[in-house]
């Protein structure tokens, strides 16, 4: 199986790789269009600024290619919430394959949420021998409002969206590649399924 993760130089490529790696995956770190097209199984991670990220992708004809793919892709993170219409970090225009904002989390609360959060809701194959509450971990300071498509949820300050489906798409707020021996299920089910 011919796994692409998407280098647009947001963050985390490297740890996701690696978590592949545990799988006995090899994951191929690439901007090509070409490779990522002819892949089996995409991710699309991020760590990062929003609007960047998207000028990023458009400077690699990236912000095309994405939501005309077929295959599964699973963004991580920022490639979650870029896979939305728009970000209130920057004001920025995305990826449009979900439509809803991201919003930046209340004043009142600590930002960014760092550490381990629970996901309840679970509602899709994604969550395969996952149990409700279980410990995702999580880096953000803007999230993405529950959703039709809303497959996972997180608390803090309010209910989110931790993890969002649409057709091929699955985008998940927590790092799964950070989340220990759960991430890794949540990693195999996309991978499988």
């Amino acid at each position: 199986m011919k796994i692409a993760i998407i280098d647009y130089g947001a963050g985390n490529t490297q740890s996701v790789k690696y978590a592949l790696k545990r799988l006995g995956c090899n994951g191929v770190l690439t901007s090509e269009k070409e490779v990522i097209s002819s892949a089996d199984k995409i991710i699309f991670p991020g760590v990062g600024h929003a609007s960047s990220a998207m000028n990023k992708l458009k400077s690699k004809g990236l912000d095309l290619l994405i939501p005309e793919l077929k295959q599964p892709v699973l963004g991580i993170c920022l490639g979650m919430q870029l896979m939305c219409s728009f970000s209130d970090e920057g004001k920025t225009d995305c990826l449009k394959i979900f439509d809803c904002n991201v919003k930046r989390f209340n004043n009142s609360l600590k930002v960014p949420q760092i550490g381990w959060n629970t996901v309840f809701d679970l509602r899709a194959n994604l969550f395969h021998s996952i149990i409700e509450n279980e410990y995702m971990y999580l880096v953000h300071s803007y999230y993405v409002p529950i959703i039709i498509d809303t497959i996972a949820k997180s608390n803090y300050g309010i209910n989110y969206s931790s993890a969002i489906k649409k057709n091929n798409f699955t985008g998940v707020q927590f790092h799964p590649e950070k989340s220990g021996s759960k991430g890794e299920v949540i990693l195999k089910n996309f991978i499988n399924n």
